[in-house]
């Protein structure tokens, strides 16, 4: 529930107040959130197994978390988490509150870190070094994307299925490092009151708000239902969602088909949120100037 960088920046470097002005510089833009980061990590002076203590002692894991894992282990989701934080704290964080065995069922893409024996030099190893962002998470939200493509058209050899199943991506999150990936997902879950959510709503991109990971579970478990019910039972991983292959099959990211927006739909969450945002802002007429090909299986009953 707390961001672990935060709890020591307040108790062993640069202190609660100076740590608020410094993220202010990243929200105005005044500086890049790298350099920031930078001056936080290294305002450190404390060792590593130290800083640990004030962390155990501080965090809470949001109460929904435990289940919502076991569901996507049970359900065979793959569940990774991306931050902008350190990867040796986080891996620390997660063996101590979920235990070794379940933690190790998690995949950390983060950035490593030089740190000195005695704490007083703490130093980020950038995952993207030539980004300002010092972690792109747009970029490794594409690299995940690009893994489980592979993935899925080597699961259709096996199973001898013609057609391309492309996993649909689901993000959660909350803070300013999980701007960029916002609109590189396909389900966007961002928590309720935080930098993220205030982001979508300035932005108009699509979201959908939770208070607990029981929120996000909930959800996940009707989207499955519905697979299933479209795939006609569980032959099908549930991870795999003919609803989002059904746009990335006749499009691209240049290339969303332009009739959704004119037909009120809940499909619109699974569309990439910019140019679902920038259709939604134009006229209908000026939508309808240019000849629309719809392939004959995406068009109902009702439509016709």
């Amino acid at each position: 529930m707390q961001d672990t960088g935060h709890i020591l920046f307040d108790a062993h470097g640069c202190g609660s107040e100076k740590r608020q002005l410094l993220d202010e510089q990243i929200k105005t833009g005044e500086r890049t959130f790298k350099d920031v980061s930078e001056e936080m990590w290294g305002s450190l002076n404390v060792p590593f197994d130290d800083g640990f203590e004030v962390m155990q002692k501080t965090l809470e894991i949001d109460p929904g978390f435990h289940d919502f894992h076991k569901f996507c282990v049970d359900n065979e989701i793959p569940f990774n988490i991306i931050s902008a934080g350190l990867r040796p704290v986080l891996q620390k964080v997660l063996d101590a509150f979920l235990g070794e065995e379940e933690a190790s069922k998690i995949d950390i893409v983060a950035n490593e870190a030089e740190i000195t024996e005695d704490g007083k030099t703490w130093k980020p190893v950038w995952l993207h070094g030539d980004s300002d962002l010092g972690h792109d998470k747009a970029v490794s939200m594409q690299e995940a994307k690009k893994q489980a493509s592979a993935e899925s058209k080597m699961a259709n050899k096996q199973v001898q299925q013609e057609d391309e199943e492309v996993p649909l991506i689901v993000f959660i999150g909350d803070g300013v490092s999980d701007l960029p990936a916002a609109r590189e997902a396909d389900v966007l879950f961002a928590r309720k009151g935080l930098r993220l959510e205030e982001y979508c709503v300035e932005h108009g991109i699509k979201y959908l708000p939770f208070d607990s990971f029981a929120d996000i579970q909930k959800k996940l478990q009707e989207i499955i239902e519905e697979d299933e019910q479209k795939t006609g039972g569980k032959g099908v991983p549930a991870r795999f969602n003919p609803r989002a292959n059904m746009w990335r099959r006749v499009s691209s990211r240049n290339a969303v088909p332009r009739y959704v927006v004119m037909t009120p739909s809940k499909e619109k969450m699974f569309l990439w949120p910019e140019a679902f945002t920038e259709l939604a802002n134009k006229p209908i007429p000026e939508l309808t100037k240019e000849p629309i090909a719809i392939p004959p299986q995406m068009v109902s009953p009702a439509q016709v």
